[in-house]
């Protein structure tokens, strides 16, 4: 299964917006390893609709570089949840912590047992890599660099659910604390789908930022629902931005250099070669990646110095076997590694926060509605992600989902909905995008001060009181509550860093 066929096949179970309003047992919101491993986890006996914006590749889970963490074996488990929650810093629930990494080897048998073939050495024995903040080398990789594509396409050929393409949830059915499915908008047209179980597997709100590694389709309209529904979003200052991005392409997602390149030797270092990460953590290129971020942007603003990934001392035929991905992205930008140092920057990566969930996946106060993956806030990554804690995360609240909705009994909806009539774009709203993802870059990213943060508030209200298409007043519902919940959060912690009026760095 090579890293770039595109499963153009899957595109055969798209279904006509026509007729009648179509009910199933289980709507999933996203195409992503949690909402594809949801799937696969529900019995055919199950009418299952998947339903992706784009296509079915579109997705965070495609663009994941880095890995799968799992603990090695049982006597890794404790240092791994150990790991997970100084990454979190003491944010994180433990007892979700322990359930995701007690089920990890679980989930790696099953996923090896399905077929999946992660990288090994000649002997055919697995081969671990180690990331930033990780005591030991525990995460997996397939394709080199190319874990969450591989994963990705593997998923898709063993969906045996019908899926949905080209096709944007614009709003959940909910009545009496029942989520009874969702209003989509495809073809120029909206339907409604009736569900007895609706699972949100969306991602997290990438394209709210400038500068981002996320899928063009993240763009945080499930998270706004959530909020008009009054559903609770948690932890949503909780950005996560990653350290070793490429941003000088064009396009609105950037080149994302695998932390895995740090892991394995690579250094940071300034136009002189100088490893300046040493002045702010001693452990350099291998601390948290949120001290990494930090460590960049007030470097480059304290010097003015240009900051450069440095793979110079990897052998060639290592590095483009281990990351040919990687490899031949750069070459298409013109820099031929490992011998060229490449300029970087910090860009949006991760929404630790999201959807308030339980540790079955569940929506509180709403029967049959249920949240997964990175749209999802089970309290696993506390105030900052640990590397490749994602995927993982996403397969086991996946199962979990999975087996809560096999063993709960379906209720149902009585009664009907009417199709929403409100514009869903309007044509000064690419205007409005654009400034909106200006102000969150500048003003509520890596660094935050109390002025910037109500400066951008006040940004998002002008916008929200006029007139605007439905998508992007989901998105600016969205972005208020990040930027609310940074301002409440009034001491740094994690990802989240915030510098009051008067105060040093």
């Amino acid at each position: 299964m090579g890293a770039d066929i595109k499963p153009l096949r899957f595109m055969k179970n798209r279904l006509p917006i026509k007729g009648q309003t179509l009910r199933y047992d289980v709507v999933i919101i996203g195409s992503g390893i949690a909402g594809l491993y949801a799937a696969l986890n529900l019995p055919k006996s199950l009418k299952v609709l998947l339903i992706n914006k784009s296509h079915p590749w579109e997705c965070n889970t495609y663009y994941a570089q880095g890995g799968v963490t799992t603990a090695y074996d049982d006597a890794d488990i404790d240092l791994h949840i150990k790991d997970t929650l100084e990454a979190g810093s003491g944010m994180c629930d433990a007892n979700a912590v322990r359930l995701m990494s007690e089920s990890s080897q679980g989930i790696i048998k099953d996923l090896i047992a399905r077929g999946f073939v992660f990288d090994t050495d000649a002997a055919g024995n697995l081969l671990y890599t180690k990331e930033a903040a990780h005591s030991r080398n525990r995460i997996l990789h397939a394709g080199g660099d190319a874990t969450g594509r591989y994963l990705h396409l593997f998923l898709l050929q063993q969906n045996p659910h019908p899926m949905l393409s080209d096709a944007t949830v614009v709003d959940l059915l909910i009545r009496d604390g029942i989520c009874c499915g969702v209003e989509v908008a495809s073809e120029g047209k909206r339907r409604l789908i009736e569900a007895k179980n609706v699972i949100i597997a969306s991602g997290g709100v990438g394209s709210l930022y400038e500068y981002h590694t996320n899928a063009h389709t993240i763009s945080a309209d499930i998270h706004g629902i959530c909020l008009e529904k009054g559903i609770a979003l948690e932890s949503m200052e909780m950005m996560q931005f990653h350290p070793t991005v490429f941003v000088s392409n064009s396009g609105a997602r950037k080149q994302l250099l695998s932390e895995a390149l740090r892991g394995e030797g690579a250094w940071i270092v300034d136009d002189n070669g100088y490893r300046f990460l040493f002045e702010y953590d001693e452990r350099g290129e291998m601390a948290p990646r949120d001290i990494v971020s930090r460590a960049i942007f007030d470097y480059k603003q304290r010097t003015s110095n240009q900051v450069y990934l440095s793979c110079e001392h990897f052998d060639k035929e290592y590095f483009q076997e281990r990351f040919p991905n990687i490899y031949k992205a750069l070459r298409d930008f013109g820099y031929h590694l490992p011998k060229d140092r490449v300029p970087i920057s910090p860009a949006f990566h991760y929404s630790v926060g999201g959807i308030k969930s339980d540790l079955e996946g569940r929506v509180p106060n709403i029967k049959g509605l249920y949240v997964i993956g990175e749209a999802a806030c089970t309290g696993v990554h506390g105030a900052n992600r640990l590397a490749s804690n994602s995927l993982l995360e996403g397969l086991v609240f996946a199962v979990k989902v999975a087996n809560s909705i096999v063993h709960t009994p379906m209720e149902g909806c009585l009664g009907s909905f009417l199709v929403g009539d409100e514009a869903l774009e309007l044509p000064s709203d690419k205007e409005k995008k654009d400034l909106l993802r200006k102000i969150m870059w500048e003003k509520v990213s890596i660094v935050r001060t109390t002025q910037g943060l109500r400066s951008a508030l006040e940004a998002v209200e002008k916008m929200l009181s006029q007139s605007v298409g439905r998508l992007l007043f989901l998105r600016l519902l969205s972005a208020k509550c990040i930027i609310e919940s940074a301002l409440k959060r009034t001491e740094s912690i994690g990802v989240h860093y915030i510098v009051h009026e008067g105060s040093k760095k």
